[in-house]
């Protein structure tokens, strides 16, 4: 397909509730039926940014994924967002992108925010992945990913190319310049989209959140209105003006070579 439309789904989320956060999200995801090909939902959508994942982190194939099965047969789209996850032992921020046919991929977030001290309770992932939705290739990230650009590196040409570059994210307010501007940075070094998916409203630790959620194209132009309101909002990509331009402009050619490890 040469358009992918993606629906941002900006939410305030109930702290420790996972029973609440789905009924929330799917109330807000039931118009879309038949009307989008992607949905991105929050960092942690059923729990808020937690450090108590041995109080409500789920299992690898539990409820939320459940929910997030029905969810994508249901819209007929592929369905992500990150939960704590606990698996084999450990505890993981885990990002499961749903398709509709019921099928998942995975990936656990790389970079844990060490100053909520993320790190010392949950496991860093080590390999990143590619989704592919209806021809598009999708790089799926999470939050503090955002900060680090060799993680985020297209390598147009290879295995590891992509069009899409999605986050999913726990973002303060007190950060939100960083945001806004590591949004369009990402996009405009990688010759990419970017859809960056924040949360609104305030945590069970006090932090507030004032979303910002974007979609920005591979210039770094904003294709969504800055709201710091509840919203959801469904953006169409072109893979023929991204070509178009990549073919113009192919400064991916000079890139640095390089190769990362874990």
């Amino acid at each position: 397909m040469n358009t992918l439309n993606v629906t941002l789904v900006q939410a305030a989320l109930v702290w420790h509730d996972a029973a609440a956060n789905r009924r929330k999200f799917e109330a807000l995801l039931a118009p879309l039926a038949g009307r989008t090909d992607l949905v991105a939902l929050p960092e942690m959508f059923t729990t808020g940014f937690t450090m108590q994942p041995e109080t409500v982190a789920e299992i690898a194939d539990g409820p939320t994924v459940d929910w997030m099965r029905a969810q994508a047969g249901h819209l007929g789209a592929v369905v992500c967002g990150s939960i704590a996850t606990r698996d084999a032992g450990r505890y993981f921020n885990r990002l499961v992108c749903m398709r509709p046919d019921g099928t998942h991929e995975c990936y656990d977030k790389r970079h844990l925010f060490r100053m909520a001290h993320e790190h010392d309770h949950y496991t860093a992932g080590t390999r990143r992945t590619i989704v592919e939705v209806k021809g598009w290739k999708v790089r799926p990230l999470v939050c503090y990913d955002l900060r680090f650009p060799v993680w985020s590196r297209n390598r147009l040409g290879g295995d590891e190319a992509y069009d899409l570059l999605l986050y999913v994210a726990n973002w303060p307010e007190r950060r939100r310049y960083a945001w806004q501007t590591l949004i369009k940075a990402r996009a405009i070094e990688n010759l990419s989209y970017v859809v960056a998916v924040n949360c609104v409203g305030q945590d069970g630790n006090g932090i507030n959140y004032t979303g910002d959620s974007a979609a920005v194209d591979f210039l770094g132009q904003l294709m969504t209105e800055p709201s710091e309101q509840e919203f959801v909002t469904t953006v169409t990509l072109d893979r023929t003006a991204l070509q178009a331009f990549r073919d113009k402009f192919p400064a991916y050619l000079d890139a640095d070579q390089f190769e990362l490890h874990s």
